[in-house]
């Protein structure tokens, strides 16, 4: 996109300033030959109007990155900012801009002023000088003539989504290469290539003629697949979940879709689909499926803090692998209520689970699971054994279902009294996911229903069967794509919970099976299953319906942190959604942003209080509330 004596002008400018640099290095190794003094500075680069540019300027300017990890001396910043000036020619250029010139001044000198270097010489070190940059835009220029040469089906063509008379942006050229090349790549032409040609510059009418040379190649299927890298993963369990076939005609998405299916296997770190750059004997193009396997085994540990449940220490080991086709095999251990205002006493969650992926059908999986659980609330004491096999089937890409079965064996001590409990249910859950992020999701919903038949036998009434219904969700809506081209950083995140329980009064349902609200997941502010119905001693009862609801709006600053204020609001009561005493909690949060999620810090206070709420909540952990 540059001319081609731009092309030359800027290269002999890279030459002059090599020779330079040789030159001060040179300096530096001659005894009593001492390098200048750094000389500080300042850089404004004047704004444009336009963001992209303005963004591009910036991002490009030697002079800004360099300025506190490089301090340079005089001559040295004088040459730094004639490198910014082609620099900024070339970014001139990729807008659009070919007649555009970039007007740098040091310290209010041109840089062919011929007195600047003494001048900086002379200039107090500790006085910082400012770094001027003006922009001489001129005619933006437009596409003229637009051209494909070569052979191209004319449906294909058709993507080449440049005209006459659009502006010359090298972003949408070279995209529209791209897409003309995935075009053709997506109808089996594999070896398809789509070169730009020299753009020809028009200054008298202030356009740019663009062309493409085309050679689609032969219109291929697949041929043989081989895999390479697999060391412990059966190869033949990698094939039947391939969603790829030799004869199939080659379709450059499909196979990307191919390989991300396989990527999300958990096995594999990494996976690349490379075809060959040449047909076979039978006129197929065979690929070749590179792999590399995770380590086996992982080890996790976390931590968690709130100031009702107190904190919490987990560690878990996973076996990724353990029979070659991806089960996962993994133990758990959790310290809990390690302190807090709604803990009596440290409990504890130990626990294993065995997944089975594709079990008898692709995307089905089998989960074995058995825990022992121990817990001192205030609402309650629980000791308990639970297991269960669930069976979840991917029903589209987004969508899951599930279907399990549950038995569990506990005793639980409410308000002194004392009861063991045999429960058996069967848990049908469906589940829609589109966000694409577990801890830190900016677009998409979540949505999730279960209904839970249960028979409980045990208790004040003997065998009382009863059926827990929930629906609960949330949304995010990118703030940021939306109003700022800034996509990911301002969010605006919603979640709703309505739950009930049919077949069972208030008192013949467990305790742990009641519904509660309160707590870092429903209504922060308000200490953790605290509201609802009390007893005298103002202890939580627990209730047969619950609903909640938070808007809670995210907003990121720099690389690292970022902020967040948020509302809840819902209610818990024995009659039935929407029908409790109202709670609404209020808060503000910190954010720091890792490579496995952000990491939590809300503070809440109660809008409306009640017996035995604190004054305010702390909450502590990784990834968002939800």
């Amino acid at each position: 996109m540059v001319p081609r004596a731009l092309h030359r002008r800027l290269r002999g400018l890279a030459i002059l300033l090599a020779a330079a640099g040789s030159l001060v290095a040179l300096c530096a190794l001659i005894p009593g030959v001492r390098g200048a003094d750094p000389q500080p500075y300042t850089v404004s680069i004047a704004k444009t109007g336009n963001a992209a540019l303005d963004a591009a300027l910036n991002g490009s300017s030697s002079l800004i990155s360099l300025r506190r990890s490089a301090p340079v001396g005089p001559f040295a910043l004088i040459a730094r900012a004639q490198d910014d000036a082609g620099r900024f020619v070339v970014v001139l250029h990729s807008f659009g801009y070919y007649k555009g010139v970039p007007h740098i001044t040091i310290a209010g000198r041109t840089l062919d002023d011929p007195g600047l270097a003494d001048f900086l010489d002379a200039t107090p070190k500790a006085t910082s000088v400012e770094v001027a940059v003006a922009l001489e835009l001129g005619p933006l220029f437009h596409l003229g003539k637009v051209a494909i040469l070569g052979s191209v089906p004319p449906e294909i063509r058709n993507r080449f989504a440049l005209a006459p008379g659009q502006p010359v942006v090298a972003a949408a050229v070279l995209a529209a290469r791209d897409s003309l090349l995935g075009a053709l790549q997506d109808d089996g032409y594999a070896l398809a290539k789509v070169d730009l040609q020299p753009a020809i510059e028009r200054p008298d009418t202030d356009t740019l003629d663009i062309s493409v040379t085309v050679d689609a190649g032969p219109r291929v299927d697949i041929g043989a697949i081989n895999f390479a890298g697999l060391q412990r993963v059966n190869p033949d369990y990698v094939r039947r979940r391939l969603l790829l076939h030799p004869g199939e005609r080659y379709d450059a998405a499909t196979i990307e879709t191919a390989r991300q299916d396989l990527a999300s296997l958990g096995v594999f770190s990494s996976v690349r689909i490379e075809p060959a750059d040449r047909v076979d004997a039978q006129g197929q193009l065979p690929l070749t499926i590179a792999f590399t396997e995770r380590p086996r085994h992982a080890v996790s540990i976390g931590a968690a803090f709130s100031t009702d449940l107190g904190g919490s220490i987990t560690a878990s080991w996973t076996h990724r692998n353990l029979f070659g086709n991806g089960e996962q095999l993994t133990f758990s251990a959790a310290a809990t209520e390690l302190g807090g205002s709604d803990a009596k006493e440290p409990g504890y969650n130990i626990g294993a689970t065995f997944l089975k992926p594709d079990w008898l059908h692709r995307d089905q999986s089998l989960q074995l699971n058995l825990a022992a659980i121990k817990e001192y609330l205030e609402s309650y004491d629980r000791t308990a054994v639970v297991g269960g096999a669930t069976v979840s089937r991917k029903v589209s890409q987004n969508l899951t279902a599930s279907l399990g079965v549950s038995a569990e064996q506990e005793r639980v001590i409410q308000e002194q009294v004392t009861r063991s409990y045999t429960l058996v249910g069967l848990p049908l859950g469906l589940r829609w996911d589109d966000t694409g992020s577990l801890f830190e999701p900016t677009h998409g919903f979540r949505a999730q229903a279960t209904v839970t038949p249960t028979e409980s036998f045990g208790g004040a009434g003997g065998s009382t069967p009863f059926v827990l219904l929930q629906l609960g969700g949330s949304a995010y809506v990118d703030m940021g794509a939306l109003l700022f081209g800034t996509s990911g950083r301002s969010v605006l995140a919603l979640r709703g919970l309505v739950g009930a329980a049919e077949g069972a009064t208030q008192f013949e349902l467990p305790p742990d099976q009641r519904f509660y609200a309160g707590g870092s997941g429903t209504i922060r502010g308000y200490r953790y299953q605290y509201v609802g119905p009390h007893f005298a001693d103002n202890h939580p009862q627990g209730g047969t319906a619950v609903d909640a609801g938070t808007i809670e709006y995210r907003q990121r600053f720099g690389a690292s942190f970022g902020a967040a204020v948020f509302v809840d609001a819902g209610q818990v009561s024995t009659a039935g959604p929407f029908q409790g005493a109202l709670r609404v909690g209020a808060g503000i949060g910190a954010r720091y942003y890792t490579s496995i999620g952000p990491i939590r810090l809300d503070f809440a206070v109660p809008l409306i209080r009640q017996p035995g709420s604190d004054a305010f909540e702390v909450y502590i952990g990784i990834g968002e509330a939800f």
